[in-house]
């Protein structure tokens, strides 16, 4: 099955050149050539040069501890408690309307309160990647423990298993395809909510390196950066699909991926 793959990363990879080719032409011959939109030859010229300096790879390992690390908070936190929620039908009715109602709100509603606490600092960014992630993941979670086969945990129970190990070998593997969706979806956001945490709320990472691009005037370095959380966010992604193959390879639909 190599055959597809290479296919799909061509066509990927064609797309990206169009896309830089149209970039170009805008910005030279179109509609915006009179614009401060740089070109793409100008934008990929100050990504190079950004990759040799030292203060955009600090930046960006800023910004990948910031979301990494309150990605990881959050997944632990929030499978706990959806754990717990979700093995309660009471708990699971009684909370299903204010997590419903909190999953939408934005972490950047509450940005300068955050700020206000704990200053411009990366323990700022990690508490706004946990508050943006933190809630889906315990819907999902919770979710995954709730729609657990009735007959499956019968049969463990038939079998004399107990409540820990109904939880351990029934339960957890059935939710574990809703928790590996909520961490794959989870993790794009928390590095956004890393670079805005830098750009809105001034802690470290590429965050403040877009803004104070943007505040000297240097729109090529700006895009450059654009294009540098671009280069991160694919890696990201693709990380975390990854990583959820891996773990969830016995599932029969990650087993058709996989083969």
């Amino acid at each position: 099955m190599r055959h597809p793959r290479l296919l799909r990363a061509g066509v990927g990879a064609g797309g990206a050149v169009a896309a830089i080719g149209l970039w170009q032409l805008a910005a030279t011959v179109g509609p915006v050539a009179d614009s401060p939109l740089p070109t793409a030859v100008d934008a990929l010229g100050a990504f190079a040069a950004l990759l040799g300096t030292p203060e955009m790879w600090i930046a960006t390992g800023d910004t990948l501890t910031m979301a990494l690390l309150g990605l990881a908070i959050s997944t632990v936190a929030g499978v706990l408690l959806g754990i717990g929620i979700g093995t309660s039908p009471l708990a699971m009715h009684a909370t299903r309307i204010p997590l419903e109602f909190l999953k939408p709100i934005p972490p950047i509603v509450i940005l300068p309160v955050v700020v206000l606490v704990l200053g411009p600092t990366a323990g700022m960014g990690i508490v706004l990647v946990v508050i943006g992630c933190f809630v889906s993941i315990v819907v999902q979670a919770a979710a995954g423990v709730f729609d657990t086969d009735p007959v499956a945990k019968a049969t463990g129970r038939s079998y004399g298993l107990g409540r820990t190990e109904i939880l351990g070998r029934i339960v957890l593997p059935s939710a574990l395809p809703y928790i590996g969706t909520a961490v794959r979806v989870a993790a794009p956001t928390s590095l956004i909510v890393a670079v805005v945490a830098g750009l809105l709320g001034g802690g470290p990472g590429l965050g403040q390196s877009l803004l104070l691009a943007q505040l000297s005037g240097n729109q090529a370095q700006l895009f450059a950066y654009v294009l540098v959380l671009g280069v991160l966010g694919l890696a990201v992604q693709g990380l975390s699909q990854w990583g959820e193959r891996r773990l969830l390879h016995w599932h029969p639909q990650y087993r058709k991926q996989v083969v």
